[in-house]
């Protein structure tokens, strides 16, 4: 069949669509969200991380990025890479019914993204020289195996692994990520955190939720009733979490807070990531509850009892719905809505036990091979500011500017 018989024009404009929403849960999304969060003498470097980690991970993955991930598998572990740079893919080539071009700018968008809220952990703290070299490492030998294996023809997604949009490669991989450089990097001076300016918090959250449905919904690469179905179970599962967030504040503080509902928002955009595909509206209710459930658990249990300094909650939010909405898939995948995938309640138990599996691996390797970037970091070159620099505020001295001038 010709290239020109092959390409549906209506699923390569949705796509094209999608890879910008995408864009836009970067740059702005996450550098307004994290921005608001940090302290006003922190906030050019805080949103600096997203911007500089956007722009190195695109300019590896086009180098090779993209080959490593998506190249044919060598051995279920890695891509061969044959189209460093893009050679040898021509404008006409597919990836289904879209351009294969098109297919790169979109899991482009997705690296980069993942890439970027890892820096929410680190914020105040670590020397840009150092975040620069640790997200080069940590893209290659974290981010491109951890893709293949799941996406890319590895052995995980042989295997049957199901991870519609990113449950693994994205959420547990940037929240185990972020645990691993935190533990070495150590806790700021000044643990306490009020956001700054929370309005602009919202305004990040606005533009994640609004980029979400491009990263779920264009990941079913086509314009039609899969994708149709991944939106709408995303927004229902964001809505039930934010809800069960608000309740849960009012109940253990008395009234619902807003910092509390998009929290709650993004929790229950991470856990329905992996299953957006794959699961119907009732589930996507129970996976929006049970991610806020676990979240607010991870943020204000675990992080206490266990002491590390997650600033902005990367683990306790990414890490951990990522880690519940993964495993939860195994269980309601329905093939009602995906006649690829069947889970424990619709009579493959098994789907379970696979689930685990990829969930425990990328656990495992995203938080291992971190730790290793960043001791050898730390002994090389060291991560933290000086403690004078940590205390006066990164934008005057790392950047020699100032988030507002008044």
């Amino acid at each position: 069949m010709s290239a020109i018989a092959a390409l549906s024009s209506g699923d390569t404009a949705w796509i094209i669509v999608a890879s910008i929403l995408v864009l836009l849960m970067s740059i702005p999304g996450a550098a307004f969200f994290y921005g608001g969060l940090a302290k006003k003498k922190n906030v050019l470097n805080t949103m600096f991380l997203t911007l500089i980690t956007f722009a190195i991970i695109a300019l590896i993955w086009v180098t090779y990025g993209y080959s490593f991930a998506f190249g044919s598998t060598i051995n279920g572990i890695i891509g061969a890479p044959a189209n460093l740079f893009m050679s040898g893919i021509s404008p006409d080539a597919l990836n289904g019914s879209i351009p294969t071009m098109l297919y790169i700018v979109f899991q482009l968008t997705f690296a980069a993204l993942t890439g970027a809220l890892i820096s929410g952990a680190v914020v105040g703290r670590m020397k840009t020289s150092s975040w620069i070299v640790f997200i080069i490492a940590w893209a290659t030998l974290v981010y491109l195996p951890i893709c293949h294996w799941v996406w890319g023809g590895g052995w995980l997604m042989n295997l049957g692994a199901l991870d519609f949009a990113g449950g693994t490669v994205v959420h547990i991989n940037c929240g185990l990520s972020a645990l691993a450089l935190i533990l070495v990097l150590g806790a700021r001076k000044e643990k306490t955190l009020l956001p700054h300016n929370l309005t602009t918090s919202i305004l990040g959250a606005a533009f994640l939720f609004f980029g979400w449905l491009g990263f779920n919904g264009g990941s079913a690469l086509t314009a039609g009733g899969l994708a149709s179905s991944a939106i709408l179970v995303s927004i229902v599962a964001a809505c039930a979490a934010l809800i069960m967030w608000c309740i849960i504040d009012a109940i253990k503080v008395g009234k619902p807070t807003v910092l509390g509902a998009i929290t709650g928002l993004i929790a229950g955009l991470v856990a329905i990531t992996p299953a957006a595909g794959f699961v119907d509206v009732p589930a996507a209710i129970i996976i929006g509850l049970g991610a806020s459930l676990v979240s607010y658990f991870a943020v204000y249990y675990i992080k206490e009892r266990l002491g590390y300094d997650d600033a902005l909650d990367v683990f306790g939010v990414h890490g951990c719905s990522g880690i519940f909405g993964s495993i939860v898939t195994g269980i309601f995948a329905s093939p009602f809505i995906n006649s690829a995938a069947s889970g424990l309640l619709y009579g493959n138990p098994g789907q379970v036990g696979i689930q685990l599996l990829a969930t425990a691996v990328s656990i495992v390797w995203a938080f291992g091979v971190s730790y290793i970037i960043a001791k050898v970091i730390d002994k090389t070159m060291g991560l933290r500011v000086e403690e004078s620099v940590e205390v006066e505020g990164l934008d005057t001295n790392l950047h020699e500017e100032s988030g507002y001038n008044l």
